[in-house]
């Protein structure tokens, strides 16, 4: 078994010495099996979550709200969660209670985790390598000096001026990469949306704020192609990535993006070009598939109609039109992603899963990048509902390995030049 961890008023986290961790999937407290636990990933920080009491298995296997510090009966104890790197999927959530009528969990992947034997575990799964996006290469000493240099030689680029206020703002590793000169950067250039997903990240539509403020100028050509040019040419394993999550959604400016692809393979037939997308656009998306992009990552919290709309809340497009995009860019040899949107006791319900399995059937994918969710998961609760109990994070991988062999799980874009 293992122990609750919490964290006293200093900050300082400690174990429990009685409550054994629980974990939340959907509405449930759970105590986590052997396979939904791992020692705490390199990368990982352990924090408090804010204005929320910690839950534990007390004596009597009931569950226990561990509102006061054991070792200081008159402090709060506080709840200690992992945010986890890239390359590893979170399988519970932490069991905790929020001590009042406040705004919720802020927007992050919150892991449940436990102590056994000296160590910290996370409720986690490693699902891809993780080198690339591992915290010890990024907001490093010398960032701002490459972030200074780029900027003179490239001192008229809206978009490098906005890459540098998320790399250094709000710690983008996608727009850091654009700087450090290497694999996957991201080029935002779309100020507009037409869904209001529920935890967006750079645009509120909820109690909750959103941590990023959104592009609000739209660029020309010539300052995508610049850089773009420019990193694909220079990076190793290069990628450019329209679509970041500083933006609305890039396909609404796809005659912008259709001439910049066209003009930067003019110049150069390295690296790949990569969009993020909910895919509503399809016919605006056929303009960039046709102009010469290499991958798309289509982003879908449910296979199930009603949940898709409930989470996304569409502006004029329907979920058949994302199943066109995906279609009409299999079709054409592109490279195409499902960027899967992962909530322990959701994503792992039986009729989520047969969504999943039937669109697979007609649309097979090349990969499943299975993405922590970052939302409260009451926000999900109010809004969609949890409909049943979760089958479990691992046995939704599981299943997908047995049952969609030819499909590749990974965690984020893989180039393919």
């Amino acid at each position: 078994m293992y122990r609750v961890i919490y964290s006293n008023e200093n900050g300082e986290w400690m174990e429990h010495p009685d409550l054994i961790m629980l974990g939340r999937s959907g509405n449930s407290w759970v105590i986590p099996d052997k396979s939904e636990m791992i020692p705490l990933p390199s990368g990982s920080s352990l924090v408090t979550i804010p204005g929320y009491f910690p839950v534990g298995l007390g004596d009597g296997e009931q569950a226990v709200c561990l509102n006061r510090d054991p070792c200081r009966p008159g402090k709060r104890a506080g709840v200690v969660a992992a945010l986890l790197p890239q390359g590893f999927t979170r399988t519970l959530l932490p069991a905790c209670i929020a001590q009042d009528k406040g705004p919720g969990m802020p927007l992050l992947g919150y892991t449940a985790v436990g102590f056994k034997k000296d160590k910290v575990y996370a409720a986690a799964v490693q699902s891809d390598r993780h080198h690339s996006w591992h915290p010890r290469y990024y907001n490093t000493e010398g960032l701002g000096s490459r972030i200074h240099s780029m900027l003179r030689r490239f001192p008229d680029n809206r978009i490098l001026r906005q890459l540098a206020r998320c790399s250094l703002q709000y710690g983008c590793f996608t727009a850091q990469n654009i700087f450090y000169q290497r694999w996957e950067a991201g080029i935002p250039t779309t100020p507009a949306c037409n869904a209001d997903c529920l935890g967006c990240i750079s645009e509120q539509h909820g109690e909750v704020d959103s941590p990023q403020h959104r592009l609000d100028f739209v660029p020309g050509v010539e300052e995508i192609v610049e850089l773009g040019v420019n990193h694909l040419t220079n990076a190793p394993r290069a990628i450019i990535s329209f679509g970041q999550g500083c933006e609305g959604e890039s396909s609404l400016n796809a005659d912008l993006l259709a001439a910049a692809i066209k003009a930067i393979r003019v110049q150069t037939p390295c690296g790949t070009i990569n969009i993020n997308s909910h895919g509503g656009n399809d016919k605006q998306l056929r303009k960039i598939y046709q102009a010469g992009l290499d991958a798309i990552r289509i982003t879908i919290f449910s296979l199930v109609e009603e949940h898709y709309n409930l989470y996304h809340r569409p502006r004029n497009y329907k979920l058949r039109q994302v199943f066109n995009s995906i279609k009409a860019a299999l079709d054409q040899n592109i490279q195409v992603s499902l960027n899967l949107l992962v909530l322990p006791g959701f994503t792992d319900q039986a009729e989520e899963i047969e969504a999943l399995l039937a669109f697979l059937e007609k649309h097979p994918v090349d990969m499943i990048q299975l993405r922590n969710l970052n939302i409260d998961p009451e926000v999900i609760n109010r809004q969609v509902g949890f409909k049943s109990q979760g089958l479990g994070i691992t046995c939704l991988i599981e299943t997908l390995k047995r049952e969609a062999p030819g499909i590749k799980l990974g965690s984020y874009t893989h180039g393919i030049r």
